[in-house]
């Protein structure tokens, strides 16, 4: 197999771009002015980086393009398209044809899912996990290790249409099931599990899950056991440990490690 670094002869760069060791920019994708890619990042084809934000076509006659910063290792899959004006931590990860407006603070180790949709202004935390076809609204703020399943809406304008907008919080380590919307303002707790098909309209208190629609609460996490052999399934980081910074040596052991380094 042929080494994959370098840049494709079709693909177009801007001004003012800055192209770390070994990163690869695949066919026919386009780099706007002032963008930052990390080393060793993948960046598949027809992608577009550093979208120009609205300004720019309102007639702004001063605009500049915002900086796009793209973490090292990161891997951008072909059809995805990030505005100018964001900030990609390390180890980020897409599918195809993933979009990221403009103003998006995204953590390290991050994975979002193919035809996904990050509206921007958004703050993301470090190791969460997006699958495909979600949305998440303007002003969303998703805390560190937190699950949303497919089709999962994140809505933010409590009466549309509106200047008014009030993100969904999701706190660390909750779990979104496929297919659920949440409303604007809600927060969603620690390590609370929203099930399948949900309609959340009032905020989930931690560890507890909720379901239906409306959604209400229907149980603890801790009463919830495998259906392999009977055992306790929640909290997750527990039990699930793949590609988290704890795989292999266990949640508790982790944290016990992570505390003395930060002492």
């Amino acid at each position: 197999m042929k080494n994959i670094y370098g840049i494709h002869p079709t693909a177009i760069i801007g001004d003012g771009v800055s192209i770390g060791e070994n990163v690869t920019l695949g066919a026919n994708s386009i780099v706007y002015d002032n963008v930052f890619l990390g080393d060793h990042t993948i960046v598949g084809p027809n992608c577009i980086l550093g979208e120009p934000t609205a300004d720019l076509y309102s007639g702004c006659a001063s605009y500049r393009n915002p900086v796009l910063i793209i973490g090292p290792h990161s891997l951008i899959r072909s059809g995805t398209t990030i505005y100018a004006g964001s900030e990609l931590g390390e180890y980020f990860e897409c599918g195809h044809r993933v979009t990221i407006r403009e103003k998006a603070r995204i953590g390290r180790n991050v994975r979002i899912g193919t035809l996904s949709d990050i509206q921007g202004r958004c703050e993301i935390g470090n190791y969460v996990r997006f699958h495909s076809n979600v949305h998440i609204g303007q002003k969303s703020v998703i805390k560190d290790y937190v699950w949303i399943f497919p089709y999962v809406v994140l809505t933010n304008d409590p009466h549309p249409p509106s200047e008014t907008l009030i993100g969904v919080t999701v706190e660390e380590f909750a779990v979104v099931a496929t297919m659920s919307v949440i409303l604007p303002g809600v927060v969603v707790g620690r390590d609370s599990l929203v099930g399948a098909s949900s309609l959340v309209r009032k905020n989930v208190e931690p560890e507890t899950i909720v379901a239906g629609s409306p959604a209400k609460v229907v149980a603890s996490i801790h009463d919830v056991k495998s259906k392999a052999d009977g055992s306790n399934v929640y909290p997750w980081r527990e039990t699930f440990d793949r590609g988290m910074p704890w795989q292999g040596i266990g949640y508790e052991q982790w944290r016990a490690m992570h505390n003395n380094r930060q002492g």
